[in-house]
Formats: structure tokens, C-alpha cells, sequence
């Protein structure tokens, strides 16, 4: 049995979902495991942030989202809709958590206010999960005949650096 460790980072956006195809990415994470026959996790540490396997539709729109993430936005939001002011239309962030983050020192987590309305971020998150497991047969990800893997940022704040852990677990040929 052999476990095999790689990163994918990348950038996304502000003011709308980030939504991102990895699958290339994470079948060439694979192929460098040499793994044959195991399990492929995809997940990601950030909480506002999800994981998920879906087919890929090829008619885009101006932002390059694909239609199915648009119409995907478009159910979240009814679902869960943008939080644009502290406490409306939710509770958190409540006056503890914002005092917690003000100490924050991290780069990554500025030490302000409105970065912390993300509230819907996390909520959608929630909903979609932070990770998928796929099998590995043959030392290839079993996708099926369509598909594909995105990750997709719905913290609307700012700009990210985000990652993306890739863990093969399996056997390899000897």
C-alpha cells in the first residue's frame, strides 16, 4: 500500500463565485502516484469553499462560468443569498467571532470587518461538502464517460490564493 501527497494552488477571484476545473490537474496527480488500483481524495482546508463532481457543460458565459455553475449560482442564491451588511440576512458574524478576527496577524485573513461577511460563503460551502473521493483503476481516475472535477471559492470578498490537496491511496506495481 502506498500513499502519495500533492498541492494544487490557485487564484481566485472577488465579487462572484470562483469556480475552477481541476480535473486535469488532479488526473496528472495520479498518473505521478503510479498508484493502479486505489482511492483519489480531492479536498480543500478553506471553509467557504467546495469540492465537487459534476458534468462540464460547454456553452460559457461573459465571466467564463460554465452554464450549469451559473444556474448552480442561481439555486444557491435562492437558497442562501448574498449577505451584503453585518447581521442581515444572518446572525453570524456575531460580535465575538468579529473580535476574534480583528487579533488575527495572517495575511491571508486581513483584519477587517467586511472581509468577514461571508456568512453565505460558508453556508454554500456547507451544502456542497469540501471534497470528493474517486476510485483508481489502472492507474487512472474513474470520471466516467463525462466527468469532471471543480473546486469552487463562494467567498465573494476578495482575491485568494487558495489550495487544493490531492492524497492517492493504493497499490502500485512492484
Amino acid at each position: 500500500m502506498t500513499f502519495y501527497y500533492q498541492e494544487i494552488q490557485l487564484e481566485t477571484v472577488s465579487g462572484r463565485p470562483s469556480y475552477h476545473m481541476i480535473t486535469d490537474e488532479v488526473k496528472q496527480i495520479v498518473a505521478n502516484s503510479q498508484v493502479q488500483n486505489g482511492l483519489c481524495l480531492v479536498q480543500t482546508v478553506h471553509t467557504t469553499c467546495s469540492i465537487y463532481f459534476d458534468e462540464y457543460m460547454h456553452d460559457r458565459n461573459y465571466y467564463d462560468d460554465d452554464f450549469l455553475q451559473v444556474d448552480l449560482n442561481h439555486v444557491l442564491e435562492k437558497i442562501v443569498p448574498r449577505q451584503t451588511t453585518e447581521n442581515y440576512p444572518y446572525l453570524s458574524p456575531g460580535p465575538k467571532h468579529i473580535a476574534y478576527g480583528m487579533k488575527k496577524t495572517d495575511p491571508n485573513y486581513p483584519a477587517v470587518k467586511w472581509t468577514m461577511l461571508n456568512t453565505d460563503g460558508h453556508l454554500r460551502a456547507d451544502l456542497l461538502g469540501s471534497s470528493i473521493c474517486l476510485g483508481v483503476r489502472q492507474n487512472e481516475l474513474l470520471l466516467g464517460a463525462v466527468g469532471q472535477i471543480f473546486f469552487v471559492d463562494f467567498d465573494q470578498t476578495r482575491e485568494r490564493q487558495r489550495k487544493i490537496e490531492v492524497i492517492v491511496l493504493g497499490e502500485q506495481n512492484e
